[in-house]
This record gives C-alpha cells, sequence and structure tokens, in this order.
C-alpha cells in the first residue's frame, strides 16, 4: 500500500457522527448494542474516539442504521464538489484488517454513485454480516492481484481486469490469498 496521508480528524468525525446517529433514533448504548451485534464497552469508546472502528464494526454499525459505509463517510467529510483532486479523497484505514479505503468520488444526494479505491493486504480478511441497505448495486474492478469475495453464498475469484457485479442482500465476504493483496475500484449505486 502506498503512502498517503490517512485524515486523522476522520476518527474524531466518525465518532461524533455515530453518536449523533444513535442518538436520532433514540437508542441506548445497549440498544444499539442488540441490534449491532457489537459489545456497549465497544460502542461507547468509538462513540468517545478511544478506539478507531474496524471495517468489520463499521460494518455492523453501519448495517444497523440501514447506511452503507460509504454514506456514513459522506456525512463526516466535505459536501458535493465537481472535482475532487486526489489529494482531497478522504482515506481511511484499519490496519487491523490491512483495508485501505480512498474515496475516489465520495456519494453525494444529488448523485446516485460513489466510487471507492480500495486495497486489501495480503492475507487480508474482511467479512461483512449484513448488507446496509438489501439490493445495494455493487460493480467492482479488480485492479491488480487477486481477490476471494462471497456474496450471498456465492464465491468468486477474481483477477486483473475482471468486474464483478452484483446486488448485495446479505453476507458477504472479501480474502485474498497469503502472497498476494488486491487494488480495486468499487463503484456502488
Amino acid at each position: 500500500m502506498e503512502n498517503v496521508p490517512v485524515d486523522t480528524d476522520l476518527d474524531r468525525r466518525i465518532a461524533q457522527r455515530l453518536k449523533a446517529l444513535r442518538q436520532e433514533r433514540g437508542w441506548s448504548l445497549d440498544e444499539l448494542a442488540g441490534l449491532a451485534g457489537v459489545s456497549r464497552a465497544t460502542l461507547s469508546r468509538l462513540e468517545n474516539a478511544d478506539v478507531s472502528p474496524t471495517a468489520a464494526v463499521l460494518g455492523k454499525l453501519c448495517a444497523a442504521h440501514g447506511l452503507t459505509m460509504s454514506r456514513l463517510m459522506m456525512m463526516v467529510e466535505d459536501d458535493f464538489a465537481p472535482l475532487v483532486p486526489e489529494h482531497a479523497q478522504a482515506v481511511w484505514v484499519d490496519d487491523s484488517a490491512g483495508f485501505r479505503r480512498r474515496s475516489v468520488s465520495p456519494p453525494a444526494q444529488q448523485l446516485a454513485g460513489e466510487v471507492l479505491a480500495c486495497e486489501l493486504a495480503p492475507g487480508a480478511r474482511i467479512a461483512y454480516e449484513q448488507s446496509p441497505r438489501p439490493g445495494l448495486e455493487h460493480h467492482l474492478l479488480m485492479l491488480e492481484g487477486e481477490l476471494s469475495i462471497t456474496v450471498d453464498g456465492q464465491s468468486h475469484t477474481l483477477a486483473q481486469g475482471d468486474c464483478l457485479r452484483y446486488q448485495l442482500f446479505g453476507a458477504s465476504l472479501f480474502v485474498t490469498s497469503p502472497q498476494r493483496g488486491a487494488r480495486y475500484l468499487l463503484f456502488i449505486v
């Protein structure tokens, strides 16, 4: 993974937004813990920005709120602008999972889609228990490496140049081999 500056303030903004979402729904930490399958203690630490969220935990929280991870990021990132220079594209990293996500074309209320540039390290494994929104349309274009994806129980192995198109209704799993990571673009509609 190349060295691009990570937005260190992003974790604090994510924490504030997660807390606001929970409070807007009138949920206690215990209620959200039950809905998302994340411990109350972890939720508290996340909302206080004591720890950085992992991709798996953010996926669970987004599903509980009925949001895509990118929609959550949109809520904490800048407003819609036609030009998004590379240096202005928000980067989020989950070192524990070997995952790096750059919001190339962030979501906006006026636009239907978004584009993410993602990198998974060799030996990475990220599981999402459910779709944040049933029927969410994904187009995943492999740029480099190899990636095994299981979507709603069906497995696919992708190599450079392959494109996997799907609507997400249930669980998904992203796995790279121990020898090789993956770089891909994810278009979400």
